[in-house]
């Protein structure tokens, strides 16, 4: 069994270690430190007089803190142990580790203490396909530095390792030569600065790094300011209040602020998506609307700021299409890969539509409506312009970029994941339904914005017609009237994907389904070939392609299932809503700590428990926004004017619930609700 990994993080900074801190290279995990897409440090490990040490026992502080209890050599050695270690790590804009060495014997010992060191300067996309860099090592004996280097023309990273404690520092570690007195100790704090070089030598992270060292002595005072801003929960079912803040503070923890910008919006999770991406920001941004509202101006202007402008094969960007992806590593850089910017999705557009209205109905910032009309009016014009390839009035996805760009450019999109019922992939250009709703909510919620803040109504009669003549022509041609529900996809003749995926839930929360066939769909959601007892399945049982441990062919994705589950809420099937809620609520709390990005879909009387997928992320933004949203949904919370409407549906065996002090343009409201609760009722504001 492989040893469990060991994170601590902030913002896009993290390091991942073994269970003794220890840092070594892993062909299969992205182990080391890494900072905007660059490992940092890959060999981190620490010895007491030439010995290996192994865990006693381990203190989760913080999200970005915790400390490791050692003890040097194998475990026959715990019980009497003269000497023992304490690791204290944390990290911000850079890594730090106080280092304790406790002497419990009944006379005064010496201990020869080594830390190794090693970068590889490896990017995080190439993790598992190493290659060979000419890395530099400079020694500074008397600063009691270690300084190790990477450049390749433009791209230049540097790792500074610094000890408090007198070292022999050498080129592959310092060396600490202690003597400790009877119950005496020895401590050195190693501080690691991590700085990418620009043009003319400038140090990118410089901005950031001054912005950091207010915040360094108060990153506690900082989440508890964040939690502290954040609506309060009161909830009688047990564990309940514990997980709600435990996913704001992986949010906090997944906040980061992107080179060159001033505002911290959320990365996708950790691992492997510890960067800004376009999808899974957005989608955070509406799931904690009404918990974490910050977070979505942010977005949206950075969102804005990175714009198509241009037709980009390489970048697959369009004018007006809107950001899947940033990264800053070297094959982002020298483009290795298209993803220093890259547009390769063609959800993210009209979901930016989406926010904007949603942020607005919410806090009422006419303002910043007003500040992104170009931006918003764009991203509309793309949907008809660019997302329309064959012209029949369907926003569509192919690759501009045939070598390496996103082959699948909607939320499911491994390389597999859109097939039909006998598992066939259909071809390109493929129009995937919930692409279509999200066109059909940003057409109506522009014009919206167009009527009441835009000051042209002109425009908001146009697009309200074409959402009209989206949605008619959307439930002709995708419906499959023999199965009762809709189809994946069409192919570029026009002919339907036929299976049976949760990208039907979205369809209910877009509105873009008729009301005569609801009641289908939201039985076929919480029917047994797509609901699995924790939530729903990507992909149905039944069909060729399903795999429950496929993350897309039937997986289950606590992010897709909030989703789901406020669409069955918007059309009014609450039963079948709680249900969903308290099969997300109930994966959260067996599993305890961050929620993972997704689970298998094995049926949940036949595992008992809900298994994990090794490549799965944890923590991740839209899977810790999931609890927000699935909450927010439980309670019907929807702004009405200036008003915050309340319209429980909450999940038997939750009791009663309070959520107070909910931000929005009201002020603060508070909302109650107990069990399936559903009489409507306007909140308290104050």
């Amino acid at each position: 069994m492989r040893q469990e990994l060991v994170h601590v993080m902030a913002g896009n900074v993290f390091a991942i270690s073994d269970a003794q801190g220890d840092i070594e290279l892993d062909p299969q995990a992205p182990v080391g430190l890494f900072a905007f897409d660059t490992r940092f440090l890959s060999h981190w490990v620490l010895r007491i007089d030439g010995e290996r040490i192994n865990a006693l026992s381990r203190d989760d502080m913080t999200y970005f803190e915790t400390r490791f209890f050692l003890v040097p050599g194998a475990a026959s050695h715990y019980v009497d142990a003269d000497v023992s270690i304490i690791r204290h790590r944390s990290v911000h804009d850079c890594f730090h580790e106080k280092i304790t060495v406790l002497n419990h014997a009944s006379q005064a010992a010496e201990f020869t203490v080594r830390v190794e060191v090693a970068s590889d300067f490896a990017d995080i996309a190439e993790v598992g396909q190493l290659r060979e860099r000419d890395v530099q090592i400079a020694v500074d004996s008397a600063g009691q530095r270690l300084l190790l280097s990477y450049e390749r023309e433009r791209f230049a990273r540097e790792t500074t390792v610094q000890s408090t404690a007198p070292a022999e520092v050498d080129e592959g570690g310092m060396t600490f030569r202690i003597h400790i007195a009877p119950g005496g100790s020895w401590v050195t704090d190693l501080h690691v600065s991590m700085t990418i070089r620009g043009e003319e030598g400038r140090d990118l992270r410089a901005g950031l790094q001054s912005h950091q060292q207010a915040v360094r002595g108060t990153m506690r005072d900082d989440l508890t300011d964040w939690l502290d801003r954040a609506p309060q929960l009161v909830a009688e079912r047990e564990g309940l209040e514990e997980t709600y803040r435990g996913s704001l503070a992986d949010l906090a923890a997944l906040r980061y602020q992107p080179l060159a910008y001033s505002e911290r919006v959320p990365v996708g999770g950790l691992p492997w998506a510890m960067a800004l991406c376009g999808r899974d920001s957005i989608i955070t941004c509406l799931q904690t609307m009404a918990f974490t509202p910050e977070l979505a101006p942010a977005t949206l202007r950075t969102l804005a700021l990175l714009q198509g402008g241009q037709l980009d094969d390489e970048h697959d960007e369009e004018p007006g299409k809107i950001l899947a992806q940033l990264r800053y590593g070297e094959s982002a850089a020298f483009g290795d890969r298209p993803t220093a910017l890259y547009y390769g999705a063609a959800d993210t557009t009209p979901l930016f539509v989406v926010l904007l209205d949603e942020y607005e109905r919410w806090s009422g910032d006419a303002d910043l409506v007003r500040e992104l009309r170009h931006p918003a009016r764009m991203a509309l014009d793309w949907i008809d312009e660019y997302g329309d390839l064959t012209g029949d009035g369907y926003v569509r996805y192919q690759r501009r970029n045939e070598r390496d760009g996103a082959i699948n450019q909607c939320w499911k999109d491994s390389t597999d994941a859109i097939v039909d019922a006998h598992g066939r992939q259909p071809a390109f250009p493929r129009a995937t339904c919930e692409v279509q709703g999200y066109a059909y909510d940003a057409k109506r919620r522009g014009a919206r914005l167009a009527r009441e803040f835009w000051g042209d109504p002109a425009y908001a009669d146009r697009l309200e017609r074409e959402a009209a003549a989206l949605k008619e022509r959307f439930n002709r041609d995708f419906w499959l009237p023999r199965q009762e529900y809709y189809a994946l996809a069409l192919d570029p003749y026009g002919e339907p994907v036929d299976s049976l995926s949760s990208n039907i839930g979205h369809l209910l929360w877009s509105g873009i389904v008729a009301d005569d066939r609801a009641e289908a769909v939201a039985e076929h959601l919480v029917g047994p070939r797509l609901f699995s007892g924790w939530g729903v399945r990507t992909f149905a049982t039944g069909q060729r392609a399903y795999n429950p441990v496929g993350a897309h062919l039937g997986g289950v994705w606590p992010s897709d299932n909030a989703l789901i589950a406020a669409g069955l809420r918007h059309y009014r099937f609450d039963v079948q809503a709680a249900r969903i809620a308290a099969g997300i609520f109930d994966l959260a709390q067996t599993l305890r700590g961050a929620v993972p990005e997704v689970i298998a879909g094995y049926d949940r009387s036949v595992t008992k428990y809900p298994v994990q997928l090794p490549s799965a992320g944890r923590p991740q933004s839209w899977s810790s926004g999931a609890l927000l949203m699935l909450l927010g949904t439980s309670l019907g919370l929807r702004p009405t004017g200036d008003d915050l409407l309340v319209n429980p549906a909450v999940p038997g065996g939750f009791g009663r619930l309070e959520l107070l002090d909910i931000p929005g343009r009201w002020g603060h409201s508070d909302a109650y609700a107990r069990d399936r609760t559903a009489s409507p009722h306007r909140s308290r504001t104050t």
